[in-house]
């Protein structure tokens, strides 16, 4: 089970990452960085982060390409429906959190959403075709990404979106093993070959219906998000007492978050946190959730002691695939291509 948040908190923490950026300061004051993100890690699971380095004409490419894309008729849309890699086109009503541990969802999520991942080794500029990826029950997600016809500004704001973001991780990974009081490439090797996942997001307005959620409540699945949103909001994150406090949007500032995979290899230390989404505003809302996943066949056990023996060991892969094909009405045949 992921750890709990702390039962009081009302906001979310923000974490200054400019001293990164800085040259010539020490490795003292990242261990004192570490110590600050490793508190609000454990204590909320949730934090903004500020000073992160990463341009804002990235994001604000993306954002544009994203609405144009979202605006495009339905049938161009679903001519590049999620693949068997879960790359492409979700629509509407196709996703349904049956393994949520935070709640009973019965509705599915009211949301659109486009999907991209990691770029498979040797797939060259354009990536490889369909027919040169047969199905790997080792690497299944290994595959290529779809891009709209008509649309050429897609795939590069997407792409040097993700670099960006995956360099921020990278970053972060270090800092989280530091604040876990290990070295701070102690990590690294299971992140040689990241799974890497951006998710464009669009929540329309929707009605304030009981049980009905742009994104319904849930702890992400993974290591760590990294999510930008505009400026509607609708982002709620749920802390023990079992409270819903707004992570409204902070000028050029992302919001990290604990997945599952992180809580278990810290042995509970680290808090994934429920969080969901509801829209009930009168504009659309766009954001862009960045997962930074281990390789799939990283063996996730407790990187502490786990007196109580809570967390097994588990292979990322197989994790990460259970919960794919439980929640995707795609991977059931009902949607896309399988």
């Amino acid at each position: 089970m992921p750890a709990p948040p702390s039962p009081d908190f009302n906001s979310i923490p923000v974490i200054d990452l400019e001293i990164l950026r800085r040259k010539g300061d020490g490795q003292a004051d990242h261990a004192d960085l570490a110590r600050g993100l490793h508190a609000a890690l454990k204590d909320v699971g949730f934090a903004y982060l500020v000073g992160h380095g990463v341009p804002t004409s990235l994001r604000d490419a993306l954002l544009h390409q994203a609405r144009a894309f979202f605006a495009r008729p339905m049938a161009e849309k679903q001519a590049i429906a999620i693949n068997r890699w879960h790359r492409g086109y979700m629509a509407p009503n196709s996703s349904l959190i049956v393994t949520s541990s935070v709640a009973t969802v019965e509705k599915p999520n009211q949301s659109e959403s486009f999907m991209a991942l990691h770029r498979v080794p040797d797939g060259g500029p354009a990536e490889a075709t369909a027919a040169s990826h047969p199905v790997s029950n080792s690497r299944p997600l290994d595959g290529p990404n779809q891009w709209p016809a008509g649309q050429p500004g897609l795939e590069p704001a997407v792409m040097n979106y993700m670099a960006a973001m995956e360099g921020l991780a990278r970053q972060l990974v270090q800092l989280i093993a530091l604040g876990l009081g290990l070295p701070a490439d102690h990590l690294a090797t299971h992140f040689d070959r990241p799974t890497v996942f951006l998710r464009l997001l669009h929540y329309p307005p929707q009605r304030p219906e009981t049980g009905l959620f742009g994104s319904a409540p849930h702890t992400d699945y993974g290591f760590l998000t990294l999510l930008a949103q505009d400026e509607v909001g609708g982002l709620e994150v749920r802390n023990k007492a079992g409270r819903w406090i707004p992570a409204p949007p902070l000028a050029d500032a992302f919001v990290l978050n604990v997945g599952d995979i992180l809580s278990r290899w810290s042995g509970g230390r680290l808090a994934s946190t429920p969080h969901r989404v509801r829209n009930l505003s009168i504009q659309d809302r766009y954001s862009f959730p960045f997962f930074f996943d281990p390789d799939v066949d990283t063996v996730v056990s407790p990187l502490l002691a786990d007196p109580g023996g809570a967390f097994t060991p588990v292979r990322y892969g197989d994790y990460l695939m259970e919960r794919l094909d439980k929640n995707y009405a795609y991977r059931k045949g009902k949607n896309g291509s399988q």
